[in-house]
């Protein structure tokens, strides 16, 4: 706990069934606060998972663990990209009070995009830095006993300043500080805490042009882009071990933020060979953004169900050391599917049932950029196969962890979700809110049925409420703002009422008032 903070507060089923129903080998846990995982998978859409509809991609062990808990239908990230969600996320404040209210390079301290430059001085790593003052999750468990750990992708605070995961209530940081670093999964380094982990790769630099003569049906013009450490196995390793090191009296806390399956198409090799022959021959993706990759559909498909397998393994690693029965864990994603990176998520229809079209996915309010599936599972304590569609978000999560351990809920925009979880009487939102001052400038707010968004704040300084009743239009075809002008001046005073002016110039909006 830092001094200057004030106490304010994740083959086939047969397979996966087979996997999860071994017997643990050592003795029941004698704690008696729960354990929590929270899986945040990077770029997942709504509708990549097999329980949640995928035909193409293969997830038995996530499917195995919604059969045996709860899934959401009706949850919400925080923001449709990375940065600003995992801040609403650890914080519990939606983005109208948020710190973090889009992705910010931090620009200033010189060419922050030159992989190069950042492998020779680390300070160029990294995002804009969350401030000590602020108050996470990690740092309320720290407080009430629990062990604390990140393994993933941060994107919160450069290496050195007072926003990276050590500093910010985790006792345990191994994966990405930087989101650029993530653009590659075979990096020359990952960070272990306070010190860079050098892997067995070499610097390859992402986002150039296909290199010129090279054939790209010949698949040794791919080798530079498959090396020797793969990141995600590297965390992996290191999730389970974190796992297997906790004394049996002590709670712990392990928020695990994949890369998987966010562009770079980089996967296991047995993976992309099995998709190779389920999906046949397609077209070699050579673009700009990101690496060249071969089979870019097999590739995709084959990260989901690597990071299923790991959600596996680490069901069966909580099992083998007796922790599983007093775990909870939740699995979900930070947003909506990508569009970029030869990533053909229309392919997988990977938004389903919202529209999966670059202008409603990843980067955009819509439904398909911001809701995400999430599976809540605790053996015992959830009721196996069931379903909610209660209203909640990515800051619903810090007062439902302070809900569970039975502790003052934190000073949070949130609504603890445990009734929903354990089948009590659950309180509901008014409203949800969105805010996002980037991809032209948005705002968005769920009301019930109603869903009312703003575009093109900063373009074009539109102020312009589009609405849409998602019990008839869930893809977001249909504008009703005419037929509704009571139901759209509502909407109008929540997005007044819940935005407060960023102290951070890159996020604000003139022209609602910033």
């Amino acid at each position: 706990m830092k001094s200057k903070k004030l106490y304010i507060f994740s083959v086939h089923f047969f397979i996966a069934l087979t996997f999860w129903q071994c017997t643990p080998t050592s003795n029941t846990s004698n704690q008696s606060a729960p354990n929590i995982i929270y899986i945040l998978a990077d770029d997942l859409g709504y509708g990549e998972l097999g329980c949640y509809g995928q035909k193409k991609i293969e997830t038995p062990h996530i499917d195995v663990l919604a059969k045996g808990g709860m899934m959401f239908t009706n949850h919400y990230s925080g923001a449709p990209v990375c940065a600003p969600a995992r801040c609403i996320l650890l914080t519990g404040k939606h983005a109208g009070h948020s710190f973090v209210r889009g992705n910010h390079e931090w620009g200033t301290r010189g060419n922050v995009w030159d992989f190069n430059e950042m492998y020779r001085d680390s300070s160029l790593e990294g995002q804009y830095p969350i401030p000590d003052s602020l108050y996470t999750i990690g740092e309320f468990l720290q407080e009430n006993n629990y062990v604390t750990g990140l393994v993933g992708k941060w994107g919160l605070g450069a290496p050195g300043t007072e926003g990276t995961p050590n500093s910010q209530g985790f006792d345990f940081f191994y994966g990405y500080n930087c989101q650029r670093q993530a653009h590659t999964l075979f990096p020359t380094h990952l960070w272990k805490n306070h010190e860079r982990h050098l892997l067995d790769n070499e610097l390859v630099i992402p986002h150039k042009e296909y290199p010129a003569g090279l054939d790209p049906n010949d698949s040794n013009s791919y080798a530079p882009y498959h090396q020797n450490d793969y990141a995600p196995t590297a965390m992996q390793d290191e999730a389970l071990a974190f796992i297997k090191r906790q004394k049996d009296n002590q709670p712990f806390f392990l928020y695990y933020a994949t890369p998987i399956p966010h562009v770079p198409l980089q996967a296991p090799k047995r993976w992309v060979k099995h998709y190779r022959e389920k999906f046949g021959e397609e077209e070699p993706y050579t673009g700009k953004s990101y690496f060249p990759n071969q089979y870019p559909r097999a590739t995709y498909a084959a990260m989901i169900s690597y990071l299923d397998e790991q959600v596996g393994e680490l069901i069966q690693t909580l099992k083998d050391y007796g922790r599983y029965e007093n775990t909870l864990i939740i699995f979900t994603s930070d947003n909506g599917p990508t569009y970029a990176g030869g990533a053909d998520t229309p392919f997988f229809d990977s938004a389903a049932p919202f529209e999966t079209v670059r202008e409603k996915i990843k980067g955009q309010l819509n439904e398909g950029g911001i809701r995400v599936p999430m599976i809540a599972h605790w053996h015992g304590h959830i009721k196996e196969g069931s379903k909610s569609d209660h209203i909640s978000s990515f800051y619903d999560v810090f007062a439902t962890v302070a809900d569970l351990i039975d502790k003052p809920t934190p000073l949070t925009d949130g609504i603890s979700f445990m009734p929903t979880l354990l089948n009590k009487e659950q309180k509901s939102h008014d409203h949800l809110y969105w805010e996002f001052p980037s991809y032209g400038g948005q705002q968005a707010v769920r009301k019930g049925k109603w869903k009312g968004i703003r575009k093109n704040i900063l373009e074009e300084s539109n102020t312009e409420i589009a609405l849409y009743n998602l019990d008839n239009d869930p893809q977001e075809k249909i504008d009703v703002s005419a037929d509704y002008p009571e139901i759209v001046k509502e909407i109008a005073l929540i997005m007044n009422d819940e935005h407060d002016t960023s102290p951070i110039e890159r996020f604000r909006m003139a022209a609602i008032g910033d």
